[in-house]
């Protein structure tokens, strides 16, 4: 286990080092709105098109694509970090080791997809439209998740949790709004 001790830490560094941490968890929940115009041959729905009491289990545009490529997506940033790990600016925001790059990146990502599968999962029992805004949690859904996986192999502390809730609730709304305007997505959120 790997233990993050706040101590001195400054708040800016507390944020950088939260957004740091999570950017395996950031690019896993990017990754399906980033490849889904490619690989259509995994465009496949995860829940197979199956209904519980007349709604989607998840919901048609939740596929093996986006799940697949959100995994992906979050080891291959966690590589990344793995390989700028010796840059003394970015291993000043490391609070685990990237030596395990490929555990991270696995625990993040996959954790971050999860994450938004079981928002997902809810928010059709609850009515809710795919696509719709369901604040916070469509905001913190891969967030949580990624965190929770995450936790396995780190001690987390309360205040790098509440540090990457906030920064990600923050962080999330300003990169939806942007893909909004840039015409990446439908909607704002």
């Amino acid at each position: 286990m790997v233990t993050y001790l706040l101590g001195g830490m400054d708040i800016l560094l507390l944020i950088g080092s939260a957004i740091y941490f999570m950017l395996p968890a950031y690019f896993a929940n990017m990754a399906p709105v980033i490849v889904k115009n490619g690989f259509s041959f995994l465009a496949v729905p995860i829940d197979g098109g199956r209904l519980i009491r007349g709604k989607p289990v998840l919901g048609a545009h939740k596929t093996w694509r986006g799940f697949i490529f959100a995994v992906v997506f979050g080891i291959v940033t966690a590589f990344i970090q793995h390989l700028l790990s010796d840059i003394p600016w970015f291993s000043s925001l490391s609070i685990v080791s990237y030596d395990s790059w490929l555990v991270w990146g696995m625990l993040l990502g996959s954790g971050a997809i999860i994450g938004d599968l079981i928002e997902s999962f809810f928010k059709r029992r609850s009515n809710v439209s795919s696509g719709k805004p369901w604040i916070p949690l469509d905001q913190l859904d891969f967030v949580i998740g990624g965190l929770l996986f995450a936790w396995v192999a780190v001690d987390l502390t309360l205040s790098l949790i509440f540090s990457v809730l906030v920064v990600s609730f923050v962080l999330d709304i300003m990169v939806n709004h942007l893909a909004y305007f840039l015409k990446i997505r439908g909607e704002k959120w």
